[in-house]
């Protein structure tokens, strides 16, 4: 009886923290800016009401039947829709922590340098005969192998500095809030991005955004931003009263991370003039976050009146500090994620899919033959797309899309074995969705959600006439959603299995 009081101590206040910090990143807001400016508000309010929400309250469900499970959503899709769906789908979910190892190791070179110099210098590093994004991609894979290497021997330890950095973000989310709100009342109202009417926060002002395909497509970068609301979904179990605890704190918590959003998009227009900032040739996706807080920095201390030599070594504070609490950030996540989710994914499965070496774990707990092998698979993406012939910003402009694709994708699966899932009636305690045909509309809209926001990324490209962005972008779940298919065929053939 004791030990389950203790176990059960996420209140409402905790589950709301727990919500945001798994969910919030302020790097959506600079890449939501990016591409929308004021206009990413209303997408990112449609996807948090019409996606965040209700795949919320879906993985609650999915959680309390399956709280004893160790398999995470393999095992929710497992128990509902079935083995070799879920084998698939677990897969394609995989391939999200892969896509991401990708885009990490890449523009971690990026946070470096904002933290050594000030500001990106990437784009001007060569060595040889290697241009500065084939030079990126050469350190991104030696990157992937040492932390593999450190990883497989056990050496986690690092993970620790994640969560400082997480505090540290935190602080500066704080520090952007207070600077952004100097610089718009010492400028009187006047915002630097300027607000014509109500078209603003409708209309993009970047050019790739303008046809209505490329508009829908920006719901996957939404709907990433609010991605991750899987791994809430098994704290049902650990929670006092989570009847009345869950669903008080999602609400609460989804306004919060909703609001956090909007607003800060909002207050990036008051030092950020898209034009004059943002649209310039050396700003990309990998490094327009470090461009926003030196923004930041250098308009506040106009604002303030004070010298210019003063704005830009705030500018270059403000620059530094971000990228501390990012590179912390990164590199704790990176050791975790290397091995966390693959490890997941094999010892939730059935063991009989897998050869004997893949499942073996080495002295320290870890799946080291599967990790290498993965380690392998990465430093090929990164090789194809870093030698491909792309510029600095076509480069993290396909990682970007290729990874909020492959994030996107198990929402397909997640959402749509929901229906089948509450047909078995498995008991659980947390119930929500009570009503089938009512629960069957919202599925069928949120799966039109996430497909349309997929499809219409995927198709962007080649209107562009960019096949080489469509292809890396379409990449990760087609090709991993075909190799787990053509696996469990041939497990299930070899091993004479009855799944």
């Amino acid at each position: 009886m004791v030990a389950d009081k203790q176990k059960k101590l996420i209140t409402t206040p905790t589950l709301v923290l727990m919500i945001i910090s798994t969910i919030y990143g302020f790097g959506n807001v600079s890449i939501a800016y990016a591409q929308m400016a004021y206009a990413g508000m209303f997408w990112y309010i449609l996807a948090g009401v019409c996606f965040f929400f209700p795949c919320c309250l879906m993985m609650a469900e999915y959680g309390s039947a399956f709280k004893d499970a160790k398999g995470g959503i393999y095992s929710w899709l497992a128990g509902s829709i079935g083995e070799k769906l879920a084998f698939i789908g677990t897969f394609i979910w995989l391939s999200s922590w892969i896509l991401w190892l990708v885009s990490s190791a890449s523009r971690l070179w990026i946070t470096l340098s904002a933290l050594l110099f000030g500001h990106d210098t990437t784009q001007h590093w060569h060595f040889w005969t290697f241009n500065s994004t084939e030079l990126i991609g050469i350190l991104a894979i030696l990157f992937v192998l040492l932390v593999t290497l450190l990883s497989s021997q056990g050496m986690n330890g690092i993970t620790k500095i994640s969560s400082f950095g997480g505090a540290f973000m935190i602080a500066m989310n704080a520090i952007f809030i207070l600077a952004s709100l100097v610089a718009i009342i010492a400028n009187k109202g006047v915002t630097a991005q300027p607000i014509h009417g109500v078209a603003s926060f409708f209309e993009s002002p970047n050019p790739s955004f303008k046809t209505p395909i490329a508009v829908i497509s920006f719901v996957v970068y939404a709907i990433f931003a609010y991605s991750g609301m899987e791994n809430l979904g098994g704290v049902t179990d650990s929670m006092k009263d989570p009847a009345h605890t869950f669903p008080r704190g999602l609400v609460i918590g989804s306004l919060l991370t909703i609001g956090s959003y909007v607003l800060m998009i909002l207050m990036t227009g008051f030092t950020v003039n898209y034009d004059h900032v943002i649209a310039r040739p050396n700003v990309n996706l990998g490094n327009v976050t470090y461009v926003v807080f030196d923004r930041l920095g250098y308009m506040m201390g106009v604002s303030l009146g004070f010298s210019h030599g003063i704005n830009l070594l705030l500018g270059d504070i403000f620059t530094r500090m971000i990228a501390l609490a990012g590179l912390m950030g990164m590199l704790g996540a990176m050791f975790l994620l290397v091995y966390s989710p693959i490890k997941s994914f094999i010892m939730g499965a059935n063991p009989k899919l897998w050869p004997a070496r893949v499942t073996k774990l080495n002295k320290h707990g870890m799946p080291a033959f599967a990790m290498w092998m993965q380690a392998i698979f990465v430093c090929c993406i990164i090789f194809l797309i870093s030698f491909g012939g792309s510029a600095a910003d076509a480069f993290y402009q396909i990682l970007t899309d290729m990874v909020n694709v492959s994030a996107c994708a198990p929402y397909i699966f997640l959402v749509g074995a929901f229906p089948i899932f509450q047909k078995k009636n498995i008991p659980h305690d947390f119930v929500v969705f009570k009503n089938r045909f009512w629960t069957n509309i919202l599925v069928g809209f949120v799966e039109i959600i996430v497909c349309l926001g997929i499809i219409f990324t995927c198709i962007q490209p080649i209107l562009d006439h960019d096949p080489q962005t469509a292809f890396w972008t379409a990449f990760g779940p087609i090709f991993f959603g075909i190799v787990a298919w053509l696996f469990y065929r041939h497990a299930v053939r070899k091993n004479h299995l009855n799944l």
